[in-house]
């Protein structure tokens, strides 16, 4: 089990963020979680210990939520994220963390700059099998590599302009599946060893408590305000790995 105080330092508020981000708002935050640890521990160690918190997050999240999912958005999402599963767990020696984080990061801003130019239409855009395919397979390839399918995900579900109950609620189902799929790669490749696992063990009780927390702040926020937050929770996710990827690649 890893003992350096530093670590949890990082660890705790990380855990407790990406709680509250899947508790009630999609998501989107919790990919910060391994850039934090990683202050302390390498990020494929970080990932590894991340998993099954995630996974154990997920469960409160389905029980909240399951109810409000858009299942005609996750039957285009779901399959494709897998495909994106899979070309992460074959090109897991190939593509560093730094060209991951950077081309995701870079996504994300031009989606947001473009929303601010006031380009986007007001009005919700369809179901798309092509733009949700595409943004599936990102979301399920880069929520392999480092957890931060969330960026490429809200691309495609913001537009539609679900109501934030539908919005969250067809997130939580879409990384629950993701997540759980991510367990059989993870052992495959080795990932998860005994340090690992005792370290997610002891920080495993923050999950209910940061998802509640976020279910909590859920039915207090507005529509409108909600979607404040998603567009800079992307902007900030966006931001945070665009920095990291081109830090890792200078």
């Amino acid at each position: 089990m890893i003992d350096l105080p530093l670590f949890y330092l990082f660890a705790i508020p990380a855990v407790l963020i990406t709680g509250i981000s899947k508790g009630g708002f999609g998501g989107g935050l919790g990919l910060i979680a391994v850039p934090m640890m990683s202050f302390a521990i390498s990020p494929v160690q970080a990932a590894a210990i991340m998993l099954p918190i995630l996974c154990l997050m997920d469960i409160f999240g389905v029980v909240r939520f399951r109810q409000y999912a858009d299942w005609t958005h996750l039957s285009i999402l779901l399959p494709a994220a897998l495909l994106g599963i899979i070309i992460g767990t074959f090109s897991f020696h190939y593509l560093n963390e730094a060209q991951i984080k950077l081309m995701i990061g870079l996504v994300a801003m031009a989606f947001v700059l473009n929303h601010l130019r006031g380009k986007g239409s007001d009005e919700a855009k369809p179901a798309s099998v092509w733009r949700g395919g595409f943004w599936g397979i990102i979301g399920g390839f880069t929520s392999f590599g480092v957890h931060a399918g969330g960026a490429p995900l809200n691309i495609y579900l913001l537009p539609l302009k679900l109501n934030k109950s539908a919005f969250v609620g067809t997130t939580v189902i879409f990384f629950t599946a993701v997540n759980y799929i991510k367990l059989v790669p993870y052992f495959w490749l080795g990932q998860f060893t005994s340090d690992t696992l005792l370290t997610a063990l002891v920080l495993a009780p923050l999950a209910p408590l940061g998802v509640y927390l976020g279910s909590f702040l859920h039915h207090r926020i507005d529509d409108r305000w909600f979607y404040r937050i998603c567009y800079g929770l992307l902007t900030l996710a966006g931001t945070k790995l665009l920095f990291d990827g081109l830090s890792g690649l200078l």
